[in-house]
């Protein structure tokens, strides 16, 4: 790891009694279309894609990360893309298998596919339960042949319905991702594909507001979107419709049925550690003393490369947290629960003292964006509303 870029010095203050949780992100680049959307790490899957070496280069990434989480149990693994329902399940059976030898992993590890509705045959998904991965999270986005043009899908409305169904009759827990405010949508379009995804069986719905991200098509030649007012109109009524089903909105975007919340994402959003490997892959760790990021090198063939050369060189960056922004990334992830967190936890996942967010508290109480008592902490609804405006008075 010599040639490593170390962003920043280490933070001062910082001291943990016990790690946070840990769970591994796994990064599988190529889709069989980039969409016009996009900002991941993503390319488009020209010819034959390299699925053994790319395998073979995880596995060589994973082991060289061994000594930063040394003893730690992994909590959950999650696939994401990119399209990692292109590869094939004997090449993700080889690497859990490795994965699960290399580093100690919970008996009941929540193990997550990410998986367009283009690729779902049913033999494959069947395979891809019996290896071990117990829940999908699929980009459906929407059900509208109108809307899946619009926003360059390679999948149609029917193959979203038998994705659906694929998914309902292999796994017992299942995600949709769906957008809204998309062009040309009415609040009555978006609430059918809300409909649509609760006749569907699925456990979980991700409802995100379309947005235009800089470095995308998108952004370069913009579509005509559903003004403010419109899509205001379509959050409230995919908010209520999700309610009226059973569905906990837990997080800004996620609604989970009873027991179902998405355990990797929610160790994200409460500050936990991740390991993360493949092309482009960010992760954050934490030690006694200090936390540290760090980043894979983006390009395929030069992850590969250089993860198959051994000796952490796939890791293109390396950072230390700042003592004075850990507040402002905490209260980042911790503030997108719907029920907010204890106040404790910024302890626990930061190795701070909780004096250290008390003056932000304040304001923000005194400012009507979050309720508090001496326990727990929890953003109103002007507070998730105006989510920026409460971060902001975090930031260092």
């Amino acid at each position: 790891m010599a040639d490593v870029a170390i962003l920043k010095g280490a933070a001062r203050g910082v001291h943990f009694e016990s790690l946070p949780p840990l769970s591994l992100y796994v990064h599988i680049p190529w889709c069989i279309r980039k969409c016009p959307y996009c900002d991941f790490n993503s390319h488009e899957a020209k010819g034959e894609v390299p699925e053994a070496r790319y395998v073979d280069a995880l596995i060589a990434d994973i082991e060289s990360a061994v000594p930063l989480v040394y003893g730690r149990k992994v909590q959950t693994v999650f696939f994401g893309g990119g399209t990692p329902s292109l590869f094939s399940p004997e090449s993700l059976d080889r690497f859990l298998s490795a994965a699960r030898a290399i580093l100690p992993m919970e008996a009941d590890a929540e193990i997550t596919l990410e998986a367009n509705p283009g690729t779902f045959e049913q033999a494959k998904f069947a395979a891809f339960r019996a290896i071990g991965i117990d829940r999908l999270s699929i980009g459906i986005q929407s059900f509208d042949e109108r809307f899946l043009k619009a926003l360059g899908r390679v999948h149609d409305g029917a193959e979203a319905q038998r994705a659906t169904e694929i998914a309902r009759a292999n796994f017992g827990n299942f995600n949709l991702d769906l957008m809204y405010g998309l062009p040309g949508q009415s609040v009555e379009e978006a609430l059918r594909d809300v409909s649509l995804a609760v006749a569907s069986g699925a456990t979980h719905v991700s409802a995100y507001h379309l947005t235009i991200e800089p470095n995308t098509y998108f952004h370069r030649f913009p579509p005509a979107l559903p003004d403010d007012d419109e899509t205001a109109a379509m959050q409230e009524g995919i908010e209520a419709a999700l309610a009226n089903a059973g569905f906990e909105h837990y997080e800004t975007s996620a609604f989970a049925r009873p027991g179902r919340r998405s355990r990797h994402n929610g160790n994200y959003w409460s500050f936990g550690d991740y390991l993360g490997i493949g092309a482009g892959a960010h992760g954050k760790l934490s030690f006694r003393d200090r936390v540290i990021r760090q980043m894979r090198y983006k390009h395929p063939r030069e992850f590969m490369d250089r993860a198959l050369s051994g000796s952490g060189a796939a890791v293109q960056t390396e950072e230390v947290i700042e003592l004075a922004s850990f507040p402002f990334e905490f209260m980042m992830n911790a503030l997108r629960f719907n029920d907010g967190f204890e106040l404790s936890l910024f302890a626990d996942r930061t190795g701070l003292a909780v004096e250290r967010i008390l003056p932000g508290l304040a304001r923000a109480e005194k400012a009507g964006l979050i309720e508090r008592d001496h326990e727990r902490v929890q953003p109103t609804l002007r507070g998730r509303r105006f989510l920026n405006d409460l971060l902001q008075i975090f930031l260092p």
